[in-house]
């Protein structure tokens, strides 16, 4: 038997065939289907966005209408959702919550599970449409104030901080945020995409697939970067705090969260976006305090980079915490937000998984003892 090859963590293997997204970490590229994400961000919403990673071309005016009001339709939860977010656990983290209710939908909703890659839910859509309100249940529910019912005449971004504040937000708040989930939709065979495809390769239900990606996506490793970023932001308080802040951290030898991405080897294009943005709501709310800092902290990190000779750049998770917390999404739903983007790009994996599907079955390298002697118990020492 030839000796298989061994990679710690996967790195570096070709686990499947994906035709969803393309990183080019050298160049700082990625697409979605072809379409650059630049493009994407500047001229899609997450709802349109959402039919290409689904259905592998961008919509017509009709189609794109029927997806809109199908996806719409299927915002609001029923009693029994509602239910269960009231009485989740007071400690719950709500990406627990997430998760639970996640694989609670795969029982309750009516739909036909046909395992295959014509399971109805380019149509039924309740796994991406009702993350969303979940999330902003939570958040409602948990400080005492009731459910705010989903509106369908607002974007899917809009709707969400909608129901957040229970007050439709500024035009440009509700544009912001959509572009957020766009540009967080689909990001290759990353942890959480992954656990999807494996769990769909056994032919379980797709809601089964999305629950276990958001239960490796809660994982410290995998999503809540930029929600370290800020707690990094304020413990820094001023800018002209950063480059001593940086530099005693290096110095320690710990990590500047949101510098570095195992992708990418310049810039990640998701930055450069989420960086435009957030100048823009800066100067709209009339508050730079956090991207002058982040500005500095970038500044002061590269420059001891560069002087070793290690180039690192700015990840997504730098500027999307600055973001989300000018639009006044609280730091613990930063990762649930995270949960709501991708869930478009999980659901397209799983899609694609049961195209040609084969079951995951990695082999591991055994270090374990040689073959030992069984001693019966009552001679053991």
């Amino acid at each position: 038997m030839a000796e298989t090859a061994y990679a710690k963590g996967l790195e570096g293997v070709v686990a499947a065939e994906s035709a969803i997204s393309l990183i080019d970490g050298k160049a700082g590229k990625l697409s979605y289907r072809g379409y650059a994400i630049e493009d994407l961000a500047r001229h899609s919403d997450f709802e349109e966005v959402t039919y290409l990673l689904l259905y592998e071309r961008l919509p017509a005016r009709g189609q794109l209408e029927a997806f809109r009001r199908s996806m719409r339709q299927g915002r609001d939860l029923s009693a029994p959702v509602l239910d269960m977010v009231r009485s989740f656990p007071p400690g719950a983290h709500p990406m627990e919550l997430l998760q639970s209710v996640m694989a609670y939908l795969s029982g309750y909703v009516e739909h036909r599970i046909q395992h295959s890659a014509l399971c109805n839910c380019r149509q039924t859509l309740h796994q991406v449409a009702q993350i969303a309100t979940t999330v902003a249940a939570f958040k409602r529910l948990r400080a005492g104030e009731s459910y705010v019912p989903p509106r369908p005449d607002l974007s899917h971004g809009a709707n969400f901080l909608y129901m957040l504040r229970g007050a439709e937000p500024e035009a440009y708040e509700g544009e912001i945020m959509d572009k957020c989930l766009v540009i967080h939709a689909e990001h290759g065979f990353n942890a959480s995409t992954f656990t999807a495809r494996v769990v769909a390769s056994t032919l379980s239900t797709c809601y089964s697939s999305i629950s276990a990606a958001m239960g490796a996506l809660y994982g410290s490793l995998h999503g809540g970067a930029n929600e370290q970023v800020m707690t990094m932001v304020d413990e820094i308080g001023r800018k002209e705090n950063a480059a001593a802040w940086v530099n005693r951290a290096l110095d320690d030898k710990k990590k500047v969260i949101g510098m570095g991405h195992r992708e990418y080897k310049v810039k990640d294009p998701r930055a450069n976006i989420l960086e435009r943005y957030l100048v823009e709501i800066s100067e709209k709310k009339g508050d730079s305090r956090y991207y002058e800092i982040l500005k500095e902290v970038e500044r002061a990190f590269r420059a001891r980079m560069e002087t070793a000779g290690k180039p690192i750049y700015p990840n997504v998770d730098f500027f999307s915490g600055a973001v989300y917390s000018l639009l006044g999404i609280p730091k613990q739903l930063f990762t649930p937000v995270f949960a709501m983007a991708r869930v478009s790009g999980w659901l397209a994996h799983v899609l694609e998984q049961r195209v040609d599907n084969r079951i995951y079955r990695p082999e591991s390298l055994y270090t374990g003892p040689e073959p030992l002697t069984y001693i019966p118990v009552e001679e053991r020492v």
